[in-house]
């Protein structure tokens, strides 16, 4: 396809959008909430593109957007009086109604299931480009699958350059998230995507209204999508996003010093901080958050950091539509620093991580998860992962029932960077959400601290999930005589799992506090140095 046409709002321009639309061509519009790519919604094979465009799961559902009232009968197979009243009381505007659908609308639009939602959008050039279209449009927002949506025709074209016909730049969009989906094919109206319109705003039209789970949590495993941004994780830039709830001073505490990582703060909140920051709307004020939301999720990549921490936002009014999108932003990754203090414990294979850990669960009464238990359970007989880990390390790595035969896995996994790499990058995923699962647990039991022991712990980036990290630190030929008695190895398989390793040097670097595990030192005081560390960070919150 050759370039993608900028275009500006004019006449003559909406017109050219009309003609290319028409003919089964796709356009980027603006909207009050963001930027759709168009398609005539009646034409399978164009709407099929909008897919091929974005690299988009086909079994997403697409929104149609509508001009006038009328336009709406012929979509839907009927529409209820609930779903008048809600057009009457916020169309033109921000907000989706799904309904059973007619036959007019092809399955690409419907993902394949039996409604489809609809709206009539605000911006005058939307409603522009429908009318000189003469045909409703499915729109879905102009990015890439997956990545944070577009609100300028700038964004767009990052994204799609050389993959759609034309934008039209309409300025930048003053929502700033997509709009709130509601379904009424059920007996109770649900909402399936919160946005521009709030729950509390429903209410006061129709009375009873539900949220769907998946607005706050996963869908279920083979669990299908019913509306647009129900998937695990959206919006997403190439920086890693963890959401991190608690007060300003003590988001402030959790990230200072930390390195590699930016923050995602409220206004006035960033020339406090010693980390990179994006300022995000005020707090307290959800419509000017979701105003800067994905720009800010843009922009962040261009701090070139590997992390950058979200303060966690209100649910009150369109806070939820934030919160909605910064969960999938973060694959759905929170620190609650209203919980348990999540500490990370990690060191060199033969160092005593377990040693240190059982000494500040018995005197400070401190919670102890080990990654390697962690790692046994994801790996457990019957695990989704097992057909993965045969596929890249030989299937013989499975014994007859299907069990891992871990002893033949770690030979292959150890016997190079590479391979350990591999497996890290296979593993770890899973582990780090295993673990937390347990730490949310142990955080609503009233636990107070939480040690994470994984010797990966740099690695797999659970380091960024924590408070601080305590290093235990012992020297080589110390570390060899335990690796060995420990595992009943001999000296070269010994040295090939320490070679599999961090160096020493990288552990210690990396580290907030360093406990030494051996002669002349005392373990029990170099403990305590942890327990001292935890105390500083938790006084005065």
């Amino acid at each position: 396809m050759p370039e993608t046409k900028r275009l500006n709002f004019t006449p003559e321009n909406t017109e050219l959008a009309g003609k290319i639309l028409r003919e089964g061509g796709l356009v980027a519009i603006p909207t009050e909430t963001v930027y759709g790519l168009a398609a005539n919604a009646f034409n399978g094979e164009a709407c099929a593109r909008i897919f091929a465009a974005k690299g988009r799961p086909s079994d997403n559902p697409l929104i149609v957007h509508i001009a006038s009232l009328d336009q709406w009968p012929a979509l839907v197979a009927e529409v209820p009086e609930a779903a008048v009243r809600l057009a009457e009381a916020f169309w033109p505007g921000p907000l989706s109604i799904i309904l059973p659908k007619s036959d007019k609308i092809p399955d690409q639009v419907s993902g394949g299931l039996d409604t489809v939602a609809v709206r009539m959008p605000s911006h005058p050039a939307a409603a522009a480009v429908i009318r000189a279209a003469g045909v409703p449009l499915a729109a879905p927002s102009a990015n890439l699958s997956g990545s944070p949506s577009p609100t300028t025709a700038q964004h767009v074209l990052r994204d799609l350059q050389g993959r759609i016909d034309a934008v039209l730049d309409g300025g930048a969009c003053e929502v700033g998230v997509e709009s709130t989906v509601i379904s009424l094919a059920g007996k109770t109206p649900r909402v399936l995507r919160p946005g521009g319109i709030s729950v509390e705003q429903l209410r006061a039209v129709l009375g009873e209204v539900e949220v769907d789970e998946a607005v706050l949590h996963q869908l279920a495993p083979g669990q299908q999508a019913v509306s647009p941004g129900m998937k695990y994780k959206h919006y997403s830039p190439k920086t890693r996003i963890i959401i991190v709830k608690g007060s300003f001073a003590a988001f402030q505490k959790f990230v200072s010093n930390k390195k590699d990582c930016a923050a995602l703060c409220f206004a006035c909140e960033g020339e406090q901080l010693d980390i990179p920051f994006i300022e995000v709307g005020r707090e307290h004020d959800s419509l000017s958050q979701a105003h800067r939301l994905f720009d800010a999720l843009r922009r962040v990549d261009e701090l070139g950091v590997s992390v950058a921490y979200a303060r966690c936002p209100d649910t009150d009014g369109v806070g939820l539509a934030v919160l909605n999108r910064l969960l999938r932003a973060a694959a759905f990754t929170v620190v609650d620093l209203n919980g348990a203090a999540v500490i990370g414990l990690t060191g060199p294979t033969g160092a005593g991580k377990s040693t240190v850990a059982d000494i500040l669960q018995k005197k400070h009464a401190f919670a102890w998860i080990d990654a390697d238990q962690t790692a046994r359970s994801v790996t457990e007989k019957g695990s989704p992962l097992l057909p993965v880990l045969a596929e890249h390390f030989g299937a013989d790595i499975l014994d007859e029932a299907g069990a891992l035969i871990r002893s033949k896995l770690a030979a292959r996994a150890f016997a190079s960077p590479e391979k350990t790499a591999l497996l890290n990058q296979l593993t770890h995923p899973a582990v780090t959400e295993r673990i937390f699962a347990q730490v949310a647990r142990l955080s609503a039991a009233g636990t107070k601290a939480v040690l994470i022991d994984a010797a990966a712990l740099y690695e797999s980036k659970i380091d960024k999930l924590c408070a601080f990290t305590a290093v235990v630190t012992a020297s080589e030929p110390v570390r060899l005589r335990r690796i060995m008695a420990r595992d009943g190895l001999d000296e070269p398989a010994a040295r090939l799992r320490m070679k599999a390793q961090l160096s020493a040097e990288d552990y210690e670097k990396n580290a907030d506090v360093i406990v030494r595990n051996e002669p002349p030192f005392d373990v029990e005081t170099e403990a305590e140095k942890i327990f001292e560390r935890y105390k500083e960070l938790t006084e005065n919150e």
